[in-house]
Parts: C-alpha cells; structure tokens; sequence
C-alpha cells in the first residue's frame, strides 16, 4: 500500500530526489504565473506559489506536490535567469557573499491543501569574470534559482552551506515527509506505512 502521488514540477532534481528516495510519482508539470504580489516576502511567496501548484495539478485518488524555490539577496529575489547574461550578473552579485534559499513545499488532496517552507543559508566564494564566464558557458545556470546548481558543476563555487543541503536543490525532505504525515502516510524506507488516523 502506498500513495499515489503527482509531482507538480519539471525539475529533473527534484525528480531525482524521489528516485533516490525510491518514492514512485507520475509528473503533471503547472504553468503557473511566479511573479510576486507587490510587498511579498520570499519566503511567504514561495509557500503561496507551492500551494498553487499542489493544487492546479491535483486529482482525484491523488497527493499532488508542489514546489518553489526562490533565492533572497540583500533583498532582491533572484529567479532564473532569462539569459545567460543575466545568469552572469546574479553571480557576480552572489560571489563572495552569503544568500538565502527559500523553497515552499505543499502536499493537496480533494478539498485539503498543507505547505510548509524550508530556509537554507548559503555562501559562495570569491569567483572572478573568467570563472563565471566559464560556468555560464556549461548552461548549467539557466534554468535554476539563483542562476546555479549546488549538486552540479555549482559545487564548485559553494563555500558552505547552513541548513537543509536538498532544500538547495529545490525539494527539502524533511519538510516533504512531514506534510506526508499530515496525511497519514509515514515514510518507511522503500516502502510506506499508513499512521493511525489524519494529522492536521
């Protein structure tokens, strides 16, 4: 026995965590407008947007999950870039200093929609224009938050890191297997368990 659930998302890592996890989802990508209200903090628009993608991919007989994650510096949100020039420029911003990464996490079923939103603070090192031409040529940068991938050749600019290390990577597991949990489902290694009754 265990759920049936719906990855709202494209993001091969987040996929990649629930293989690693051994957790068996279909993918129902949302097109979803992420643009923040006016005023809105990261970390409350990263929650909203998870809830709304949970929600616009959810289906009957189905736990639907949505995901956001937003990078936050010196208070200016950096989304993905459109180009590689501006890939370029948030990382120049982003050497040598430390931001935070905020992603939303919402689980929906029927009329029932939980979320949760995980914090990861992380440093980068110093990087001159030739190292981040450089890492903007591998393309790697252009369809992620912040313009970089810590579990790819970004592992290379990361200095450290304080917090949920997948959080970074766009799904913080912890998070994920509570608002499960909420629903009655703990995860059991390869496997899962149904809990006694629905926590909310």
């Amino acid at each position: 026995m265990h759920p049936r659930i719906i990855l709202a998302s494209r993001s091969p890592r987040r996929a990649e965590i629930l293989d690693r996890l051994g957790i068996e989802f279909d993918v129902r990508a949302q097109d979803v407008d992420e643009s923040l209200l006016p005023g809105e903090l990261p970390e409350v628009a990263a929650e909203r947007l998870a809830r709304v993608k949970a929600r616009q991919a959810a289906r009957a007989g189905f736990l639907s999950l949505g995901c956001d994650t937003l990078v936050a510096f010196e208070g200016h949100v950096l989304g993905k870039p459109a180009s590689a020039e501006q890939a370029r420029q948030m990382l120049t911003r982003l050497a040598g200093g430390e931001h935070v990464v905020y992603t939303g996490v919402a689980l929906a079923a029927h009329d029932r929609t939980e979320s949760t939103v995980e914090q990861t603070r992380v440093w980068f090192r110093e990087l001159d224009s030739n190292e981040v031409a450089e890492y903007v040529q591998t393309g790697e940068p252009l369809d992620k938050a912040g313009a970089y991938g810590i579990q790819g050749f970004g592992a290379a600019i990361v200095q450290g890191v304080e917090g949920d290390f997948f959080n970074v990577m766009g799904l913080p597991v912890l998070r994920m297997l509570e608002l499960f949990r909420r629903f009655g489902w703990r995860y059991a290694f390869q496997g899962w368990a149904r809990t006694e009754g629905i926590q909310r």
